[in-house]
């Protein structure tokens, strides 16, 4: 059961952005697309379920359906403290 915002509207917000920057990209080359969203996605999506967590870093690992030593090393990664 999915609570909050459904896959259908994230997937929209995710298109429009990208819409938005191919569109003012204006024909330029692009690359690491996925690398970027992932990026811009995967920061906030660590802070707010830690903060959910209350900073439990074990609560938030189970919350995201990973192991927490993955979750310290993304945390490493974004520079969340």
């Amino acid at each position: 059961m999915t609570h909050g915002v459904n896959e259908s509207e994230l997937a929209a917000c995710v298109r429009k952005v990208l819409e938005q920057y191919f569109h003012d990209l204006d024909g330029e080359p692009t690359s690491n697309v996925y690398d970027m969203v992932m990026n811009c996605v995967e920061k906030p999506v660590l802070e707010m379920v830690l903060n959910r967590a209350g900073s439990n870093q074990s609560r938030a690992a189970d919350m995201l359906g990973i192991n927490r030593n993955t979750l310290r090393k993304k945390m490493l990664q974004h520079g969340i403290k």
